[in-house]
């Protein structure tokens, strides 16, 4: 398979919704870029909607329930702060970049979730210190490229302030450019976060998400620029997409305070869980129910039971999907009952306080994961789905689909690569490319 582009860059802005698209395209950098592209403005994402599933199928071409990322987080009963899916070794089969290497070429990734031990020659992975004892930045480098990362922590470390945005963002950006121009890869990924970050804490149409919109604006302007100022921009390929929508909610809820009272959670004194017999495990906008013994059909059916009738009197849980329904649904299959939040509702796993939690105008997002607004329901609630916009080698200009999935984005990047992933979920989507 013949390659179409010498350098492939992926620009993924978190939070990026089909509902953006309008005002992306009045601004004067995305104007331009999608006036130069093709593009679908109705992508749907996987179940469940978050960033970590989601950018794991984009590099594979799977659903969640085959590449294996099936939430943020790790199942960890009693930990506050839960691992994430930080390392590729949690990714089942091959990705892109993967390919690519085997394939001679280089690549580099900027806080690129799951992507933590790959073998990605430029790499700054997407993970935080999660135990008293690490370091921030000991952690980042164990799990990286250590040269690389300690060469961009030197120059631009100054403009990061935490996981605080938009200084996350400033850094990663400044890191991003550097690298273009000095190492020149043939595949760049790069995770911004702006959007994402700003609309959990203010809500999805705030005037703090639209400003995140516009920093978008400029930031994709500078990756052009440094692109052409450095004789690359005419065999580059550029990919601007997104990984999900959200929705703006107002009320948790905490199923486990539910299964602990009914005597299926126990915990210690100090509230700390020591077992349980069945499990909520947050996705935000939805749950998956695990059980100890899946095979115990009768106490599936007998939780359903006591959940559906909390349902009635609430009204906050839109579907309950079994095990087999969740898996037709690309989620996780070792599941026993998947939830599907109503608008206006996410989950929590909270053990302690209120089921029903309404959230407080004076409650932010960094406080218990308390937000404005959310993800991770299923990709086909309405007004609901992202974007994927490609300019440059290899694909033709001003061609729009009226739909496509997440799942297409991987086997089309790997074409216009001139590389195959096999054993893919989605489409190539021919129509972009020449």
């Amino acid at each position: 398979m013949k390659r179409k582009t010498k350098h492939l860059i992926v620009i993924s802005f978190d939070g990026l919704s089909t509902l953006d698209f309008e005002h992306i395209n009045s601004l004067p950098n995305f104007k331009n870029f999608i006036d130069e592209s093709s593009y679908c403005k109705k992508v749907y994402s996987v179940y469940p909607t978050l960033t970590y599933p989601a950018h794991a199928t984009i590099v594979t071409g799977k659903y969640p329930k085959n590449h294996g990322i099936i939430n943020n987080t790790l199942l960890q009963p009693g930990r506050i702060s839960p691992d994430w899916y930080w390392q590729r070794k949690y990714i089942n089969g091959e990705t892109i970049y993967d390919i690519a290497i085997d394939n001679g070429m280089t690549v580099a990734a900027l806080l690129w979730p799951v992507t933590g031990k790959s073998r990605i020659q430029y790499n700054m992975p997407e993970i935080f210190a999660n135990r008293p004892w690490q370091n921030q930045i000991m952690v980042s480098l164990l799990n990286g490229s250590p040269l690389f990362q300690l060469k961009l922590n030197n120059k631009f470390g100054s403009l990061r302030d935490g996981i605080k945005q938009p200084n996350l963002d400033n850094f990663i950006h400044s890191s991003l450019l550097y690298t273009i121009e000095d190492k020149k890869p043939n595949i760049t990924f790069v995770h911004y976060t702006d959007l994402d970050t700003t609309r959990h804490n203010y809500g999805f149409n705030s005037k703090e998400a639209n400003e995140a919109i516009k920093r978008h604006d400029r930031r994709l302007g500078d990756i052009i620029k440094t692109l052409k100022a450095n004789d690359m921009y005419e065999d580059s390929t550029i990919i601007v997409l997104g990984d999900h929508s959200s929705l703006d909610e107002e009320k948790i809820i905490n199923l486990n305070i539910l299964l602990k009272e009914n005597g299926y959670i126990q915990v210690d004194n100090n509230g700390k869980i020591i077992d349980y017999k069945v499990i909520a495990k947050h996705c935000d906008g939805s749950a998956y129910l695990y059980v100890n013994d899946k095979q115990n059909q009768k106490l599936i059916d007998e939780v359903r039971d006591l959940i559906e009738d909390f349902n009635n009197k609430y009204k906050c849980i839109e579907a309950i999907y079994t095990s087999e329904e969740a898996k037709n649904l690309g989620a996780d299959m070792n599941c026993a009952l998947m939830f599907e939040a109503n608008k206006g509702y996410y989950f929590l796993d909270n053990i302690e306080g209120e089921i029903i939690k309404k959230i407080q105008p004076h409650e932010v997002w960094e406080l218990h994961g308390v937000t404005r607004s959310t993800h991770g329901y299923s990709p086909f609630k309405k007004d609901y789905t992202t974007v994927f916009i490609a300019s440059g080698c290899g694909i033709k200009k001003g061609v729009v689909i009226d739909k496509m999935n997440l799942i297409d984005e991987a086997p089309t990047m790997a074409k216009i690569l001139g590389l195959e992933l096999k054993n893919v979920d989605g489409r190539i989507v021919e129509e972009f490319l020449e």
